[in-house]
């Protein structure tokens, strides 16, 4: 019976480590993306969340509206990216602990 005492407690600790190593690696994700005519590149945290933003002074020719569609646009890519990097994060980790 120790036996199994000793796996079964070994197998949490394993899985606990994993948790945490998860937890680790989705604080990591961050993505930098540029606009396509390089005006506009943002940074976003793995929420989506800005965390940088980088103009160059090219903005200046754009109209309000035209900036901002490059401004969402560019930080709705980078964000889309950030969510797909955890969602891969995520579907390796339940498919590790389904095993």
């Amino acid at each position: 019976m120790s036996e199994a005492m000793d796996e079964l407690e070994a197998r949490a600790h394993r899985r606990l480590n994993r948790m945490r190593d998860l937890a680790d690696e989705m604080t990591a994700v961050g993505v930098r993306e540029t606009s396509p005519d390089g005006l506009v590149t943002v940074v976003v945290d793995g929420s989506g969340a800005l965390v940088d933003l980088e103009l160059s002074t090219g903005i200046a020719k754009l109209s309000p509206s035209e900036f901002e569609q490059v401004l969402v646009s560019t930080a709705g890519q980078a964000a889309r990216q950030a969510f797909a990097q955890r969602a891969e994060l995520i579907t390796a980790f339940n498919e590790e602990a389904a095993e």
